[in-house]
């Protein structure tokens, strides 16, 4: 049966949905089964010694993985020219999202029997043109044609309206696993939503950070016993610790404690963590994703209390304590999905779904949500720029957003906290051929 398939490639994650035509209608969308263990898998790669890629978390693979076989992160360098090193080789990032793109695929397509009638993948929501098509022309690479570009925050909206929610201008709150961004949708006419404003660029804060601090916390009282990170039993003791505390910070999500499991080199012991620790410890943080989110509101000329809801999504999103703080800014519904993780992939079929409806009525697929530029975020009490029109040149003669080459200006290179890793164009054409 003919279906559309939904992508979201975050900074940690990757999900995927497929939703089925039902008539002249169509079905609900449904969440993919991306692992044996649930949905989401890690946004990593993995090469063996044999070359052969997979994806996978590398604390969970069955071999141990050299640092420079591992390509993680990837996403967020797209636009970077600096190359990343992956099995010994050079690779663009673009060309590694590709690649996890065309795996993701494959696993839907072992499922459903088929491939895809169209695809459409997420981005984050402040890419320009020139790392959307650098993106473009890598999935092209691997033989991924029919594929729609969206903003995550427009498909988080679409992936919302599936349950029934009805607002017209949304504040959409995303708290990945490494990073954070702000934004506000609107419906669009005739269907879907289109971007009013985002921050430049995702926040360098994320769910991890979240864990990190717990980690750093109960490292602290344990005086100097996790100090020397040269004593591999040291650090095989910390990556449990992450691991536990990746677990209890879902667990009080609901729980009001949990007991955190700590190896160490020389002893075991369980240390109770309380939800209110917790939310003590994190709070400066979220606090900050929230001073952020009012910022891209008032950025759009509106108040708190315009926007029609805060959307809620990411890996993050569950934690009570931001609900809570969102509610004490926001004096309008704060709305969680049933998995806010997989809120976006759910969304883009959605996306998928209008496009392919009009392309079957011998109409042109509308404009995609991402052309239209959306409205940089600005502090509080700056002024806004009046939004110069695409096609209207700068005051010298240039096109607009580009500098005096000629070239478009490309974003500040993010901090890389990442391994560096592209993979070699011959593995992305054995893959794209079925061989990889």
């Amino acid at each position: 049966m003919p279906y559309v398939l939904g992508v979201d490639i975050g900074s940690t994650t990757t999900t995927a949905a497929v939703i089925r035509p039902q008539g002249s209608t169509w079905e609900q969308p449904e969440a993919v089964r991306l692992a044996p263990t649930g949905h989401p898998v890690p946004s990593v790669l993995l090469m063996a010694t044999n070359r052969s890629i997979t994806v996978a978390d590398p604390d969970d693979y069955d071999h141990p993985v050299a640092g420079g076989w591992i390509a993680r992160g990837f996403v967020q360098r797209i636009g970077d020219d600096v190359p990343l090193l992956f099995g010994g080789e050079a690779c663009s990032a673009q060309a590694l999202t590709a690649m996890l793109a065309m795996w993701v695929v494959e696993r839907v397509i072992e499922q459903e029997g088929e491939r895809p009638e169209w695809m459409v993948l997420s981005h984050p929501a402040g890419w320009g043109a020139y790392r959307r098509h650098l993106l473009q022309e890598a999935l092209w690479e691997v033989g991924l044609a029919d594929v729609t570009l969206l903003p995550g925050p427009v498909a988080a909206a679409a992936g919302h309206a599936a349950y029934g929610f009805t607002g017209r201008t949304l504040a959409v709150h995303t708290l990945g696993g490494s990073s954070f961004e702000p934004a506000v949708v609107d419906r669009a006419q005739p269907l879907g939503f289109e971007l009013r404003g985002v921050h430049p660029e995702p926040g360098q804060l994320g769910g991890a950070d979240l864990d990190d601090a717990l980690v750093e916390q109960i490292r602290t009282g344990l005086g100097g016993e996790l100090s020397d990170l040269t004593d591999p039993l040291v650090r095989s003791a910390l990556r449990g610790l992450h691991r536990e505390c990746r677990r209890a910070k879902v667990a009080l999500t609901d729980a009001g404690t949990t007991e955190i499991a700590v190896r160490l080199p020389r002893r075991d012991l369980r240390m109770t963590v309380t939800r209110a620790e917790f939310e003590e410890l994190i709070r400066p943080a979220l606090a900050l994703t929230v001073d952020e989110l009012a910022r891209t509101v008032r950025s759009c000329g509106l108040r708190p209390e315009e926007v029609d809801a805060v959307l809620l999504v990411g890996g993050s999103a569950r934690i009570p304590l931001l609900r809570e703080l969102l509610a004490a800014r926001f004096p309008v519904p704060v709305e969680t999905g049933p998995d806010p993780r997989l809120t976006v992939a759910l969304g883009a079929t959605l996306a998928g779904s209008q496009i392919l409806d009009r392309q079957r009525g011998n109409r042109p697929p509308p404009r995609p949500p991402v052309m239209r530029p959306p409205r940089p975020g600005y502090g509080p009490g700056e002024p806004v720029p009046r939004q110069r029109n695409r096609s209207t040149p700068e005051p010298d003669g240039r096109s607009p957003g580009t500098g005096a080459d000629g070239r478009e200006h490309l974003p500040p290179r993010p901090p890389i906290r990442i391994t560096p890793l592209e993979l070699p164009m011959r593995a992305l054409s054995r893959l794209a051929a079925g061989r990889g």
